[in-house]
Parts: C-alpha cells; sequence; structure tokens
C-alpha cells in the first residue's frame, strides 16, 4: 500500500499557520487574537484558537487531494503521453457554442468533450493543464480516467485568471509530460483567444516542445476571428502537428475524433491496484467539527 497526494503544492498554505499566533487581530470572527508576551495571558492559545487551527489543517489537507494504491510490478502499454491543455480565460464563459444547448458556456462544453475523448483512451497516459494568466497541471499524467474527470470537474472559468498565456501553457504542459515514459508525447492546446500574458513566448515554447520531440496539436474554440489563428497554425507546424478550428460543439467533437486516431507507441508502466481518494476523510472531520461547534455555541446560549 502506497500513500501519495494528486496536488501537494497546497501545503504552502500551511506557511500561513503562523498567522494564527502573530497576526494582529482585526475581526474577531476570521481572525486569532495576538499573543500576550508580556505574560498578561497564562496559556499560549486558548481551545477555540486550536481548533480554528486543526480546521484550517484540515482543509489544507483535503485540498492535497491524498490517495493511497497498490502496485503490482510493471507492464507494457501501447499508447501515449497526452496533456490536454485547455483554455479556462474569462472569454471562455460565453455561451451559444453548442446550438442543442445554448446556455452552455464554451468552457462547459469543452470539458464535456474533452471527457469524452479521454473515457475511449484507456492506454494513454493523460493529464491536464489549464491557463489563464497563468498555467497549472490541473491532472498529472494518469491511466486513472475517474479521477481525471473528478479533477477536471473542479476547474471552473476563471481559475487561472483572465487573461491567455498560451507559451505559458505550453511549457506547463511539457514539464507534466517530461513525467511520462511513451516516446510518443502530445499536447491537445485548444484556446478561443490571443496569447496576451504569461512569462514565456509562444516561439519559445514551442522551440523548447520541437527539441523534445513532441508534437502539439491545436484547437481554435469559436469564431476564427476570435482567436489568433495563425499563431495556432505556426505552432502546430513547427512541432509537427496540425491545427483545428471549432466554431461549434459539433466541429470540435468532430476535431477530437480525427485526433483520437494518432499512432500509439510502447509504454512501460505500473499497474495501479485499489485505487482511492483519502480528500472525504478530511472533509468528514471538518463538518463533524463544525457541527460540535455549533453545538457546544447553542449550549452556551441555553
Amino acid at each position: 500500500m502506497h500513500f501519495t497526494l494528486g496536488s501537494p503544492w497546497f501545503l504552502l498554505l500551511l506557511l500561513l499557520l503562523p498567522c494564527f499566533f502573530w497576526c494582529r487581530e482585526t475581526d474577531r470572527s476570521f481572525y486569532v487574537s495576538k499573543l500576550d508576551w508580556a505574560g498578561k495571558e497564562s496559556s499560549l492559545l486558548s481551545w477555540k484558537q486550536w481548533f480554528k487551527i486543526l480546521i484550517f489543517t484540515l482543509m489544507v489537507i483535503a485540498l492535497t487531494k491524498p490517495f493511497v494504491y497498490e502496485s503490482e510490478g510493471n507492464q507494457y502499454k501501447k499508447g501515449r503521453d497526452l496533456i490536454l491543455a485547455i483554455d479556462a480565460s474569462g472569454s471562455m464563459a460565453q455561451s451559444g457554442f453548442d446550438t442543442r444547448n445554448r446556455f452552455s458556456s464554451k468552457y462547459e462544453v469543452t470539458l464535456k468533450l474533452a471527457k469524452t475523448f479521454t473515457q475511449k483512451r484507456y492506454d494513454d497516459n493523460i493529464g491536464t493543464v489549464i491557463f489563464g494568466t497563468f498555467a497549472y497541471t490541473a491532472s498529472p499524467l494518469t491511466y486513472d480516467l475517474e479521477a481525471l474527470e473528478y479533477l477536471l470537474d473542479m476547474t471552473t472559468v476563471g481559475i487561472a485568471g483572465e487573461s491567455t498565456a498560451i507559451g505559458d501553457a505550453i511549457m506547463q504542459s511539457i514539464r507534466t509530460l517530461s513525467y511520462g515514459k511513451a516516446k510518443n508525447k502530445v499536447i491537445i492546446l485548444l484556446t478561443d483567444g490571443y496569447h496576451n500574458a504569461g512569462k514565456y513566448s509562444p516561439k519559445q515554447a514551442v522551440a523548447e516542445a520541437k527539441k523534445l520531440g513532441i508534437r502539439i496539436y491545436t484547437i481554435g474554440i469559436g469564431k476564427k476571428s476570435d482567436y489568433d489563428a495563425a499563431l495556432l497554425q505556426t505552432i502546430a507546424k513547427k512541432s509537427g502537428g496540425k491545427s483545428y478550428s471549432a466554431n461549434s460543439a459539433e466541429a470540435l467533437s468532430a476535431v477530437f475524433s480525427e485526433i483520437s486516431k494518432l499512432e500509439p507507441s510502447r509504454i512501460r508502466v505500473e499497474n495501479y491496484l485499489n485505487q482511492r481518494l483519502l480528500i472525504f476523510f478530511p472533509l468528514i472531520i471538518v463538518i463533524g467539527l463544525l457541527l460540535l461547534w455549533i453545538f457546544r455555541q447553542e449550549r452556551g446560549r441555553e
């Protein structure tokens, strides 16, 4: 049995714990009172303050997405290392992309079709990168399609900012692909806007992808006038991929169908069994503690 964290970077939030001890009190309902180092207080922290620290710590643990798994040696699979880099900038909130459901946003439709695409790819090692003003890995490379879908459902428009950092999206995808073992590495980049943010330029990112033999397939979402079609074509051409345009949900579905015909490669992988998410345990404890808090408050009023 092995234990790991799906999003370990959330542990950085624990660096805020000293604030419970030293931050100035501004609102008693949200902040812990400042310690009196002159000796006026007989104890370091009251039970209420320790209670808040415990709740905060448990919430951070839940955010890290802990899970356990069992491994059963190595095996070979045919497939590829594949990253879906999905634009979550503000413009993806626009509706009307799906003619059968005009109230759904472009982002909602894109996620739905992306999940349909991944459900058929049992032999691919798939990860997701979400980008806007910055880019981050929403899901590392995995064969667990249920976990991948769960992590995608936790994203939303604007989660990475309102702008569009295409260069950063490609660079973050390259970093995520570096953990894969397949010779065939692919990035599918979906965006509806122009590159206007981020640390890296698309030119820098494409050069790095080309050097590593990573092909990039670009998909422009919506009207061609809404996104930089020329840039997407350049990215695809220089990396050995292909560029597509999808002005509707039906067109995007057809694009995914064409991309699904990519040639697989042979990958050596560990076979993970009985993978179980543990995120619910800290959340259940938090709910229980909050109910206890409410009960004590009600008892105190009697």
